[in-house]
């Protein structure tokens, strides 16, 4: 390597963020934020949708955790528990691959979710919790964060408050 060449931290980021149609229903949920275009300008991102990854269809049933069993169960009341593993493991695979330590996934969701998920009850509750990627990742030294912490994830990658301010690189 150049010694004017910086490392590049990865970032793990939910696909849905990029504006891929991944969700349960479909959709995409594009972030528009100025630091995630020059990240992904810079080639930081690496998009993962651990529910795609492992085989689940777009669109299908919502899914939610269940706070007693910590299964994942359809609004069907299907088991999707083995699913959600698997992309969960997935994941975790790209991280290393990649030597990803952070990532940037989805809050509330049943596979990203990092500070809340639904309460599995189907009634858009949301209580405290983390979803099974996140936990996997947690469990593996990877630090999670939701479109509600970018500024904490910049932080983490060396941007300054000035560059956060003002959009600057970093």
């Amino acid at each position: 390597m150049k010694t004017n060449e910086r490392v590049t931290d990865k970032i793990l980021i939910s696909a849905c963020f990029l504006g891929e149609r991944v969700r349960y229903n479909g959709e995409a949920k594009p972030l528009v934020n100025v630091l995630i275009k020059e990240w992904q300008k810079q080639g930081r991102l690496i998009p993962v949708c651990p529910e795609v990854t492992s085989g689940l269809p777009v669109p299908r049933p919502p899914a939610e955790i269940d706070p007693v069993t910590k299964k994942v169960i359809t609004i069907e009341s299907v088991d999707v528990t083995e699913q959600f593993e698997k992309g969960a493991e997935i994941a975790l695979r790209l991280c290393q691959q990649h030597n990803i330590r952070l990532a940037l996934l989805k809050e509330s969701s049943p596979s990203c979710g990092s500070n809340s998920v639904y309460d599995g009850t189907f009634s858009q509750q949301k209580i405290i919790g983390e979803g099974v990627t996140t936990k996997l990742l947690r469990a593996n030294g990877i630090k999670v964060f939701s479109e509600a912490s970018i500024a904490q994830l910049a932080a983490q990658i060396g941007c300054t408050n000035w560059q956060l301010k003002f959009f600057d690189k970093c």
